[in-house]
Parts: structure tokens; C-alpha cells; sequence
């Protein structure tokens, strides 16, 4: 069993940077794959980053690459999504997940969410 929360959050101007954090429970963070997902008010939700239970594969969304950056440090059960010249675009309510396996961007393979955390970009 793993719990997910998310934090980090918040409203920034377009161009503007913000750090998202996503710390797990339970002793086994380290066999998870994680992932971020996003969905914006009227649309499916869909991925955004993921990355291997060991760090060293990541995939990204095409929107975001060059962007963002997925990361995570299993000592501390935490993944992190640092965004970077945010747009009005990326508004929407971001997602952690977990999934036991190797990392993937389907939201339907990952068993574990976390609550979300709301990114509003302004124009």
C-alpha cells in the first residue's frame, strides 16, 4: 500500500517556475515507478512525466519537454517535478502516481494517487 501527497502548488505568471513535490508512504517506494498527470478543467487527464523506480529512465509529454524535470530521491520517498517557463496551458490540477513496475505514461497502470495540487499560470 502506497499514499501519495502532493504539494507545491500554486499561481504563477506565464514564464514563471514552481516545484512540485509528491512524498510517499510505505517501505517499498523504491520498486515504484512515478509518474506526474495532469487535467485541466473540460479535458481527460493525461501524462505528463514518469520516471523508473530507479531514476534513471524518465519520459516526458511532448508539451513539456525541455520544460520540466522529473526526479526523485528514494531516501526521502519523494518525487519532484520542477516546471519551468510555465504557460497559461499548463494550468491544471497535478497528479503523483505510483506504479509497480517499470514507469509508464498510461494513467490506467498506476495503482496509487495522490489527491492533486492545483497549478494556475497567468497570463
Amino acid at each position: 500500500q502506497v499514499q501519495l501527497v502532493e504539494s507545491g502548488g500554486g499561481l504563477v505568471q506565464a514564464g514563471g517556475s514552481l516545484r512540485l513535490s509528491c512524498v510517499a508512504s510505505g517501505r517499498t517506494f523504491s520498486r515504484y515507478a512515478m509518474g506526474w498527470f495532469r487535467q485541466a478543467p473540460g479535458k481527460e487527464r493525461e501524462f505528463v512525466a514518469a520516471i523508473h523506480w530507479s531514476g534513471g529512465i524518465t519520459n516526458y509529454a511532448d508539451s513539456v519537454k525541455g520544460r520540466f524535470t522529473i526526479s526523485r530521491d528514494n531516501a526521502k520517498n519523494t518525487v519532484t517535478l520542477q516546471m519551468n517557463s510555465l504557460q497559461p496551458e499548463d494550468t491544471a490540477v497535478y497528479y503523483c502516481a505510483a506504479h509497480y513496475g517499470s514507469s509508464s505514461t498510461k494513467d490506467f497502470e498506476y495503482g496509487y494517487w495522490g489527491q492533486g495540487t492545483q497549478v494556475t499560470v497567468s497570463s
